[in-house]
């Protein structure tokens, strides 16, 4: 850790570090599998789920971002790279072999589904660690992650 003169507790910046690590290298799984289907994506479809899948990506991007500000406020390192993202996200693969639409939102439905659950611990951690601004930043995304489940969750509705 790094000297900081921010007031919470040693202890507590780690263990904030810690959540927020974990949690960053879920975000940039979820970021680099939005990218896939949106790169990937095919069918009557397209245009709209291509289009959709790029503001997704700018989503989890800013997620991505301010994750790693607050793990660098807190005067520990963000962990990013590629290597990182790879042993420590909690998300389920994303499947390469698939083209149509519907399997790529049903994918991304998986993948957020795990990363909304892990976020809404991450809330009740920080809020009990007394980091009521790393649970705020959680509770922003969890918004976030919920809303964008219900959008990619409404193509599957419709489809039966």
């Amino acid at each position: 850790m790094y000297p900081t003169q921010n007031d919470l507790p040693l202890q507590t910046r780690d263990a904030m570090v810690r959540l927020l690590n974990a949690r960053l290298a879920d975000t940039l799984d979820l970021s680099l599998q939005i990218k896939q289907a949106h790169w990937n994506v095919k069918g009557p479809n397209f245009i709209a789920l291509h289009e959709l899948f790029d503001r997704f990506h700018g989503e989890a991007e800013a997620f991505y971002d301010d994750i790693a500000e607050r793990i660098t406020a807190l005067g520990g390192i963000a962990y990013g790279t590629a290597a990182a993202v790879a042993e420590k996200s909690t998300l389920p693969g994303y499947p390469t072999d698939i083209a149509d639409g519907l399997a790529h939102v049903k994918a991304l439905v998986g993948s957020y589904a795990v990363l909304a659950k892990a976020v809404r611990a991450a809330i009740e951690t920080a809020s009990g660690a007394g980091d009521a601004d790393t649970a705020d930043l959680f509770t922003g995304m969890s918004r976030g992650l919920d809303k964008t489940l219900w959008f990619l969750e409404s193509h599957i509705q419709a489809a039966g």
